[in-house]
């Protein structure tokens, strides 16, 4: 009879799937929710008051934070190029922090660089087997 650690070893893989899941998918609509989809909703509103800290234009400077908040969340979510979509993720918060409010507080800043451990945290990881790509790739597989 398997004792407790060895039925614990033999999930170790499904459960760190289930926690990139997790992570994810709580970081994708974190960002979503709080930032992308109220940017593209409010799309007139946000042109006149989003800081434009490279000066290529409020336009086009919403344009990319809607990409990075909006289309790459949903792609995370799906586990679709996970790795490639948390770039700009990456790149615009980084670009808050320390370009747009290098004055914020730690305090301040929380939401940003906890949104920069997940993110970062699953450019490194990927997004584990519970995605569509992992689906996918074992489809490919098997039909070899």
């Amino acid at each position: 009879m398997p004792n407790l650690k060895d039925l614990a070893r033999l999930d170790a893989p499904r459960l760190t799937d289930a926690g990139l899941l997790f992570m994810r998918v709580a970081a994708a609509l974190l960002l979503l929710c709080v930032h992308g989809l109220p940017k593209l909703l409010n799309w007139s509103a946000e042109l006149q008051r989003i800081e434009d800290p490279f000066g290529i234009g409020p336009g086009l400077t919403l344009g990319m934070a809607v990409f990075a908040e909006v289309l790459c969340p949903l792609l995370l979510i799906l586990g679709i190029g996970a790795r490639l979509a948390c770039l700009p993720v990456l790149a615009v918060l980084l670009v808050a922090l320390v370009v747009v409010h290098p004055d914020w507080t730690l305090e301040q800043g929380q939401f940003a660089w906890l949104l920069l451990a997940l993110y970062g945290g699953l450019a490194i990881t990927g997004p584990g087997g519970f995605s569509l790509a992992a689906r996918i790739g074992r489809e490919g597989r098997a039909a070899r």
